[in-house]
């Protein structure tokens, strides 16, 4: 229970870093401050909450559940915080340090990060990014404690604490080997469905979208391979006459590498909407914003 003295705001930010370093000495080298410093702090905290908040088990401290309770909306307070007391107006990408986090699915990498670090290395040189999978079911969670900054992914029901907005629209295309021995100039249903696919998923069983289109028709196709990356099954396409159903945009980039045909998909199946997100608390937040711009303007370009 907090008792009613005034807080120094500055103990949760050090609260931030043991639970992120898991330690008191590897949270007072991110803080740049000294050992006994972080341990003063954590006393001032175990008053403050009544509750131990870290156990030592073995070389780590291990949040108790009060600990795990309140770590979500203190971090959503510093980042309000930091995103108050930063003036807008005067961000520099050429002069601000930061290190921002991208949920990216490993096709949108590929075509997607190339443009972008184009333009940080060209005008923000003290700006990291690290892009990491999008695990859908805790996009939310991982967006509202900073785990990630951004995310690209197709349109999910998400809570209004989750801002978004429609970068991209792509289609299905089937890429198919240059000297396919059953396709022609064009690709019509039943040839398409004669054929033996890839299916790239990161789901070990069950059916995609075109299965799930086929399904409704009545019809079905043969699954040869469940793969888990678009590049590595467009070089399968190419050493095969295995047929691969993927996005356009990520198509046309791997076609460069292999030399791929690119043909219509022969069903009628809605656009895939590309959405960026952002937690509402970094909404006016500089360095956010400044680059949801230059994500956008990488799917311009």
């Amino acid at each position: 229970m907090i008792h009613g003295q005034r807080i120094d705001l500055n103990l949760f930010v050090v609260f931030d870093a043991i639970y992120r370093a898991g330690g008191v000495t590897r949270a007072a080298e991110k803080l740049h401050l000294t050992q006994p410093a972080i341990s003063h702090a954590l006393g001032r905290l175990r008053v403050l909450f009544d509750d131990a908040l870290f156990v030592r088990q073995g070389h780590a401290m291990v949040p108790t559940p009060v600990a795990r309770s309140i770590v979500d909306p203190v971090r959503r307070a510093l980042r309000v915080l930091e995103a108050t007391v930063t003036d807008t107006s005067r961000f520099d990408p050429a002069e601000a340090h930061k290190h921002l986090v991208l949920g990216l699915h490993e096709s949108l990498e590929a075509t997607v990060l190339p443009g972008v670090m184009r333009r940080l290395i060209e005008q923000a040189p003290f700006i990291d990014v690290t892009a990491m999978p999008v695990e859908r079911r805790r996009l939310e969670a991982l967006l509202a404690d900073g785990t990630l900054d951004l995310a690209l992914d197709v349109l999910l029901p998400l809570s209004g604490d989750v801002l978004h907005r429609p970068v991209v629209q792509d289609r299905l295309v089937v890429v198919v080997r240059r000297d396919h021995p059953e396709i022609g100039a064009g690709l019509d249903l039943a040839t398409y469905l004669r054929q033996q696919h890839i299916s790239v998923t990161s789901r070990r069983r069950g059916s995609g979208a075109v299965d799930a289109e086929l399904a409704r028709l009545g019809l079905t196709r043969r699954i040869r391979l469940r793969g888990q990356y678009y590049f590595a099954a467009c070089r399968v396409v190419s050493e095969t006459d295995l047929l691969l159903t993927m996005p356009e945009y990520d198509a046309l980039l791997c076609s460069r590498a292999f030399g791929n045909r690119i043909l219509p998909l022969p069903i009628e199946m809605a656009p895939i909407e590309v959405h960026l997100y952002w937690h509402v608390s970094t909404d006016k937040d500089p360095a956010n914003q400044w680059m949801r711009q230059e994500l956008v303007r990488a799917f311009e370009a």
